[in-house]
């Protein structure tokens, strides 16, 4: 893949960087924007995250403007990367050329996992030290995180590696949003999102106009706020559920850890236990405290899935007293145990 020149419309054909991260405001004409690439990374939303600059070159091309962004792609073996679609990307620049660039995204995906790499990790922080402008996109996230670079700055990750996060690092300052745009840090939660994402670093540039016209290139005309949901709503993905059965849902996954009983439940439903689970049994086929079991073990999981944690501290996280308990009620479920699981994963 060649580098990717993308030409800005700026006032006076400049860019200012006010705004920008801690960078000190100042004027320019080539702003670098670099994306190292993690093995397995998403590629509908490394493409959500650079689409949007290639279309932003090709309209001001079209203006003349001579003010442009150039693109560097880095992998960690200075060579290619691997996509989510086994897409080899190739790099265009050395990862020792990273501190080159104005802003580094890490652009990750697949399974939640720890970077046999640690040379990176001490990169990103060398970088951040440094003053640079960090972002993460998809699993890009979950790599900053983990190399010590978000402490005291909101992030956001992709709604599945949330819970091992939270479970690994319960001190961040994690949000369930699209983006997140914390002074000198850019986190997005993957997906399409990326385009939002965009859609507010160009209007910062320059100007909400030409912002959304880069929007209109992709047929994305309704441009979501950065604190938007990452998922649809309980009420649409249970559309035959009533409000009691939603409510119930709601305290369930806000009590994975500390499962609550029935009668908590259905106090919380506003009905009665015995009303509770007609509803669940009518509306989504399964008792309601079978229904909650399933949830937490579907938890379990995710995280024996994406996260290094211990089969007991899963065990933990998820509300079972025992790992016996846990990975009984696991195999019921799965037909496999949770360390059989782990080996495969």
């Amino acid at each position: 893949m060649k580098n990717l020149e993308i030409y800005a419309h700026f006032p006076l054909a400049i860019l200012s960087l006010k705004g920008l991260g801690s960078m000190s405001e100042k004027k320019f004409k080539l702003f670098r924007v670099g994306f190292l690439l993690i093995d397995d990374f998403a590629l509908m939303a490394f493409s959500s995250a650079i689409e949007p600059l290639r279309a932003a070159n090709t309209l001001l091309k079209r203006a003349k403007q001579q003010a442009f962004y150039k693109i560097d792609l880095f992998s960690i073996d200075d060579v290619s990367t691997k996509s989510s679609m086994d897409i080899q990307v190739n790099a265009t620049a050395k990862l020792e050329d990273a501190e080159n660039v104005d802003i580094l995204f890490v652009v990750g995906g697949g399974e939640f996992n720890v970077l046999k790499k640690p040379e990176i990790y001490k990169l990103l922080r060398k970088l951040s030290k440094q003053g640079m402008i960090l972002g993460g996109v998809s699993g890009g996230p979950v790599t900053l995180a983990l190399a010590g670079v978000m402490n005291n700055r909101r992030m956001t990750a992709h709604w599945e590696y949330t819970t091992a996060l939270q479970e690994l690092m319960p001190d961040i300052l994690l949000e369930n949003s699209l983006y997140v745009i914390d002074r000198d840090r850019y986190t997005c939660a993957g997906g399409v999102a990326p385009v939002d994402m965009m859609n507010a670093i160009l209007t910062k540039h320059h100007g909400a106009t030409f912002a959304q016209e880069v929007s209109d290139w992709f047929i994305h005309t309704e441009v979501r706020p950065s604190a938007g949901p990452q998922r649809s709503s309980l009420a649409e993905r249970y559309p035959s559920a009533t409000q009691p059965v939603i409510l119930a849902i709601e305290a369930m996954q806000n009590h994975i850890a500390d499962p609550l009983d029935l009668e908590q439940l259905a106090r919380l439903s506003e009905i009665s236990p015995r009303q509770l689970n007609r509803l669940f049994k009518d509306k989504l086929g399964h008792k309601t405290m079978d229904f909650y079991r399933q949830l937490r073990l579907q938890t379990a999981k995710n995280l024996l899935q994406q996260s290094p944690m211990k089969i007991i501290e899963i065990a933990q996280a998820t509300g079972f007293i025992s790992a016996a308990h846990f990975s009984s009620s696991f195999n019921k479920q799965y037909a496999q145990t949770p360390s059989s699981l782990r080996m495969k994963a």
